[in-house]
């Protein structure tokens, strides 16, 4: 705005220096100078008006898409959001993206937390989210408020914990993993311990242990004519290769018809579908490899646009299942998260 003022004003001067040539300098230039004050103030007034509307339709916009939601999402109440005061000394923060699908956060994320309470006792379990318009999501349509990761940790800063325990439900080490580490580490001093537990998949009996969970898990649909798959996010991180890492331990144990595939990166959609139709398979049963079933879930994979998971191997003349659970609702999966989060204890305790 300072900037157009200044241009309006330059315009003002030589109009002004023009009419100089003339025998009414001095009038023209002081009703030039007007002019611009008034078209200055007329457009100083616009722009305030056209940004008030601006941020009336973003506003209007975002009632909108909460108005054409599908509100089957589930009861946000039943979810326990875990932003108690009166932690103590010891506290366990379970970070996590989010989810505003709200069945299936307290499915999974609620479940994961849930199994770290039980396993131990002498923590206080909180909750924090990274995924802020998760979070303001979830507030402006249920009216519930989740800790931000800044949150969570001034929590734990006012709450005067000592021993800080922090377990992601990640999946690996990646791009938000380090984005994390990088911000718990900024509070360190104010704790006397803080530790951290590992992601989903970062040994190799973590992979092990993982594969025998999703295996077991689908065994019902395993009948020779049915395509497997589970969809990944994918990253630009070199974490990404965790995902072709599961595909060889899948092959290599045997479990042929069982293919990973990532929305954002490798393997793709095209590669499991090419990797799909070279097998013959009539069936295709698609389920996340994401520790929520959100809106990658529900979208991306089992969507009705065209450009879903789903819609792409109808187009291929396959019959297609879609199993909305994220991997939070396998207690196999949840018992990897705990054992992480009682190595960080151990750690904190020596």
């Amino acid at each position: 705005m300072k900037k157009l003022t200044a241009l309006l004003v330059c315009l003002a001067m030589t109009t002004a220096f023009a009419a100089g040539c003339g025998e009414t300098k001095e009038n023209n230039t002081a009703e030039t100078a007007t002019q611009a004050e008034t078209t200055t103030e007329e457009v100083t007034t616009t722009a305030e008006e056209t940004t008030e509307e601006t941020t009336e339709e973003e506003t209007e916009s975002e009632e909108d898409e909460d108005d054409e939601e599908d509100y089957t999402t589930g009861d946000a109440s039943l979810d326990k959001v875990r932003n108690e005061d009166e932690i103590g000394d010891n506290e366990l923060l379970v970070l996590s993206f989010g989810t505003s699908f709200n069945d299936s956060r307290r499915l999974t994320i609620g479940a994961i937390e849930q199994t770290l309470e039980d396993a131990f006792p002498n923590y206080s379990v909180r909750r924090g989210f990274t995924a802020n318009i998760v979070i303001d999501h979830v507030q402006r349509r249920d009216g519930i408020l989740i800790d931000d990761i800044n949150a969570a940790l001034e929590r734990a800063v006012n709450n005067n914990v000592k021993t800080l325990v922090v377990q992601p439900t990640h999946l690996m080490s990646g791009i938000e993993y380090d984005e994390i580490t990088e911000k718990v580490a900024s509070y360190a001093d104010a704790f006397e311990k803080v530790v951290f537990g590992k992601p989903l998949l970062t040994s190799d009996d973590d992979f092990k242990r993982v594969e025998t969970a999703i295996t077991d898990w689908t065994k019902d649909y395993d009948d020779g004519e049915t395509a497997i798959i589970f969809m990944g996010h994918g990253t630009e991180h070199e974490s990404n290769a965790v995902y072709s890492k599961m595909q060889d331990l899948l092959s290599a144990d045997g479990f042929a018809n069982y293919f990973i595939g990532t929305v954002e990166a490798e393997p793709s959609l095209e590669d499991v579908i090419a990797k799909v139709k070279e097998g013959g398979y009539k069936k295709v049963v698609l389920e996340p490899l994401m520790v929520v079933a959100g809106d990658h879930a529900n979208n991306d994979m089992a969507g009705d646009d065209d450009d879903s998971w789903k819609s792409a191997f109808e187009s291929e003349g396959l019959e297609v299942e879609c199993l909305l659970r994220g991997l939070g609702e396998n207690e196999s999966i949840r018992e990897i998260y705990a054992d992480h989060a009682r190595a960080a204890i151990e750690e904190a305790d020596q």
